[in-house]
């Protein structure tokens, strides 16, 4: 048993005595209430950590093993690998998917599951985005989870495909789209990945920067074997956060499983400070506080020492940030009977 409160998953403790030799496969997860289950009924709950952009990580030197061996050792159960768009077209997709190749393999072996994540922000029904980096179209969109469906559909390694980062308007400077819209985009993508073999869990994010998932209350997609995500930064709401997360998104996990894919937090003085992440260890302590009780999964960003808010200093050392010294020690704080 797990020494905390928190019920992770006879997984952790399997692959905290396996660790040091090589795992083959592993379990494929699946839906069942409002958890991730594999097909024994073992519940999954994931604590994880962020890769930056395969893309920027190979030609700096540190698309290795030893890149997610560094990740096993922190704690983590499970990592999230954002793809962004302009990333997969300047590549080419053969050569991207090489890449994805290699971190699944490497995943694998350590016992570690895969996030998938088309790693956009902004308004996918106009095509308008925060930045060039996010560009993208409906149409590369379908494509690419139909390239990755048909390419690891079978393989239990990715257990997740998050369709799109960061849905937002921008305060409407990048368009309007509702709701029911935003459904029928997911919807649409959902059918793609099955229809192409894709038996990972998709995942659904919200707006305002996949934060906000209040219309899942009462209009969910009608649609089995789905995740919603969301990115609950802290200066999203002010302090006490935990009411104001429950009507946001903490409800959802009483129906449905709920993962949240972001999460983290610099000081102002911090490299790459920028809002919503500024913070201190009580956003920590807090948002910890509150998955642990509700058992909702959460991964960290990011494990890079350039991007913010970086999870450690230096590639040599790995050397934690102060956000990552919090929680390398949470996620190593976990015992095992």
């Amino acid at each position: 048993m797990i020494k905390t409160k928190l019920s992770i998953t006879v997984f952790l403790l399997m692959s905290v005595l396996s660790y040091g030799f090589q795992v083959s496969s592993l379990d494929r997860l699946i839906v069942a209430g409002n958890s991730f289950v594999n097909s024994e009924g073992t519940t999954f709950v994931f604590r994880g950590l962020n890769a930056s952009d395969p893309n920027k990580l190979e030609p700096q030197g540190h698309w290795n093993k030893a890149y997610f061996e560094e990740i096993k050792n922190w704690g983590a159960n499970i990592v999230r690998l954002p793809v962004h768009p302009t990333d997969w077209t300047e590549r080419g997709k053969e050569s991207y998917l090489k890449l994805l190749d290699d971190g699944i393999q490497w995943a694998t072996e350590l016992g570690l599951y895969i996030i998938i994540d088309w790693h956009s922000i902004g308004n996918l029904k106009t095509e308008m985005y925060q930045s060039d980096r996010y560009d993208t179209t409906l149409k590369q969109t379908y494509d690419f989870w139909r390239t990755i469906a048909s390419k690891y559909g079978d393989n239990t390694t990715v257990a997740f495909y998050e369709i799109f980062n960061e849905p937002t308007t921008y305060k409407g400077t990048l368009g309007t789209v509702t709701w029911t819209e935003w459904k029928t985009i997911n919807k649409e993508v959902i059918g793609i990945i099955r229809a192409n073999g894709g038996e990972g869990i998709p995942l659904v994010a919200g707006f305002n920067w996949a934060y906000d998932l209040t219309p899942v209350l009462d209009d969910p997609l009608d649609v089995e074997g789905i995740g919603y995500v969301s990115h609950p930064y802290p200066q999203k709401r002010e302090k006490p956060w935990e009411d104001q997360w429950t009507k946001d998104w903490g409800f959802v996990k009483e129906k449905y499983p709920l993962i949240l894919t972001e999460i983290g937090f610099c000081g102002p003085e911090d490299p790459g400070a920028h809002s919503p992440v500024i913070s201190d260890e009580s956003y920590g302590d807090a948002i910890t506080a509150y998955c642990d009780e509700k058992d909702i999964s959460y991964v960290i960003w990011v494990f890079d020492a350039e991007w913010a808010p970086r999870l450690f200093e230096d590639w040599n050392t790995y050397k934690p940030s102060r956000h990552g010294k919090y929680f390398k020690k949470k996620l190593q704080s976990y015992t095992y009977d």
